[in-house]
């Protein structure tokens, strides 16, 4: 592994926990020792110590190790689609009301931005510059399917299914990003693997 593999997994470490902890406050956990230790400690190691397995498996299986970079990528853009999402509803609605649809629409297309970029470079490692047209085309496509993907999922949430297991709109409302991003990223991970970043 390189320093920045190592550097990356503790970062994204990192700022899952900062969401998870919002998020367990948000549902009236009480913060404690354990649980700042947890997540601010041993959450990044154990992001760390899970791309350090999928580096060795990746050695006899290299979708493997992609797959873990892609995983890291995906959570730490996330988290920033989701404070971004939460950043331009508490902007506007002080301004005026827009739908939070929308809002999830450009917090998506930023956090897809920084995607490729981490995918391409970091993920699969393709560096080559050569037909960055006909690549940048074929991300556009795949990502516009998952952003297809990722809205579908958040109205599904939000707007049909509605808050579940007792959970406040808020809280749901960010349960919600959490899952659309996750139901777009199996999506984008077969996508970019076969076909816009195959070598």
């Amino acid at each position: 592994m390189k320093i920045t593999d190592i550097i990356f997994a503790l970062v994204c470490g990192k700022v899952v926990g900062f969401v998870i902890g919002e998020i367990l406050t948000g549902l009236g956990f009480n913060s404690s020792i354990y649980l700042f230790v947890f997540l601010w400690v041993m959450l990044p190691l154990m992001a760390l110590c899970g791309l350090w397995l999928a580096f060795l498996i990746g050695r006899k299986m290299i979708f493997v190790f992609e797959g873990a970079k892609f995983f890291l990528v995906g959570a730490f853009c996330t988290v920033i689609d989701l404070k971004f999402f939460e950043l331009l509803v508490w902007v506007f609605t002080f301004i005026i009301f827009v739908d939070p649809l929308i809002f999830k629409s450009i917090s998506f297309i930023l956090a897809t931005s920084l995607k490729y970029w981490g995918n391409k470079y970091w993920a699969f490692g393709k560096h080559e510059k050569e037909d960055m047209g006909k690549e940048i085309s074929k991300f556009f496509v795949i990502t516009l399917l998952g952003l297809v993907v990722d809205i579908g999922i958040f109205y599904y949430a939000t707007k049909i299914l509605g808050p579940q297991f007792g959970l406040n709109f808020a809280i749901w409302t960010k349960v919600s990003v959490i899952a659309s991003a996750i139901g777009a990223a199996l999506f984008n991970f077969i996508g970019y693997k076969f076909l816009v970043f195959k070598k």
